[in-house]
């Protein structure tokens, strides 16, 4: 009989909080002082506890949610208790130097981003696990519950958002800003900004890592995206270049993690997760792709697999947002340019429910003007002198 694990001890909590961001300062919890105090106990129950710049702050759910997963993701915990509290001047005023230095090292790039938009990076370990497709149809089922969504096609080397959105067009230019090309989705819209639009499918893109960045540079800083409350950014896969540069360049992006059923996937899209967290960015959710297929007899085999998306979920500490059957639709859909999350069925079902999920518990779109956002846009303006 295997003996129960011990609990984790207090450094090792304080060490796994360091992967929750306040993703409107793009800093964890732990350096900006929100963190007061950890208990351990013996029945491996953990109690931490958390000050919020206000106690009204509309993004306590989002935090006490991640504390929890990632305590909670510790050998040991049996439970997590999480007790929000409210700063007092001072650790809001040290919390607003912790801001104003991390502003002034990294320097974040201005964009036409709205403050409220959240900012989605849909990230994997390797090609191959249907990333781009997933953005995609993400984008269209937001977009079908009345939202106004932005595609980022950061993916400089192997763009494919144009063809799986069925559009075509040239990038045009007004007052020295790019514009997107917009798709009417039902109530909402989705507007794009992809190299698809600049250069011909067939042509490789041959640039080294810099020219790279300054790509994805150009396609966040000069792009007039108007209104928005998401905007996924469809990342190259693997670890590179764009994924640092990113970190850098827009550090209230939020991260999801796609990958597919096998372990083999898995081990490989829970290094996407490191380098996030690595780069002080908040690991939002896991999507598996691929997972199991159901016949037309009714009869479901699990072709590569099962369970990847729920052990890279619990492995990093993050929820599974969902799953999203493996299909033949998916495949014909995108060389139609006809993504699956505009008809009906089992897919745009699953695409349906990950973005309610996303919308209404992961992600949601709420009005930040009086938490950390308004701090943000202080130290902002306190820094416009050292520009």
């Amino acid at each position: 009989m295997t003996a129960p694990t011990a609990p984790p001890a207090e450094p090792s909590v304080r060490a796994a909080l360091l992967g929750v961001i306040d993703p409107e300062l793009g800093d964890n919890i732990v350096d900006l002082g929100m963190l007061r105090a950890v208990t351990v106990h013996g029945d491996g129950q953990v109690d931490v506890e958390v000050a919020l710049t206000i106690a009204g702050c509309p993004l306590r759910t989002q935090l006490r949610s991640d504390v929890e997963s990632r305590v909670g993701s510790l050998p040991g915990v049996t439970s997590v208790r999480v007790e929000l509290g409210e700063m007092s001047r001072a650790e809001r005023s040290a919390l607003m130097d912790r801001a104003r230095l991390k502003a002034q090292e990294d320097r974040a790039l201005a964009t036409d981003i709205p403050p409220s938009a959240r900012v989605l990076a849909v990230s994997s370990g390797k090609g191959g696990v249907g990333k781009s497709s997933v953005t995609v149809n993400l984008a269209v089922a937001l977009a079908r519950r009345g939202l106004t969504v932005g595609i980022l096609d950061a993916d400089i080397w192997g763009f494919s958002v144009p063809r799986l959105l069925g559009m075509q067009g040239e990038l045009k230019a007004e007052a020295k800003k790019i514009v997107p090309l917009e798709l009417t989705v039902g109530p909402g819209l989705v507007k794009v900004v992809s190299m698809g639009f600049l250069a011909d499918e067939d042509t490789a893109i041959m640039w080294r890592g810099l020219i790279l960045n300054r790509a994805v540079q150009q396609f966040l800083e000069d792009v007039r995206w108007g209104e928005l409350d998401y905007l996924l950014i469809d990342m190259p896969p693997g670890t590179g270049d764009v994924q640092m540069g990113l970190a850098r360049m827009l550090p209230r992006t939020e991260v999801l993690v796609v990958t597919t059923p096998p372990l083999a996937a898995q081990k490989v899209a829970s290094r996407a997760a490191d380098m996030a967290r690595k780069g002080h960015l908040r690991v939002a959710g896991v999507i598996e792709n691929m997972s199991s297929f159901t016949c037309e007899h009714g009869t479901t085999y699990a072709l590569f697999g099962s369970g990847g998306g729920a052990r890279l979920a619990a492995e990093i500490g993050v929820p599974l947002i969902g799953t999203v059957p493996l299909h033949p639709d998916m495949a014909a859909a995108g060389d139609a340019g006809d993504p699956v999350a505009l008809g009906s069925g089992p897919l745009a079902e699953a695409f349906d429910a990950l973005a309610t999920t996303i919308a209404e518990e992961i992600a949601p779109v709420v009005e930040t003007s009086g938490c950390t956002a308004r701090m943000l846009e202080k130290v902002e303006l306190a820094l416009k002198p050292f520009d």
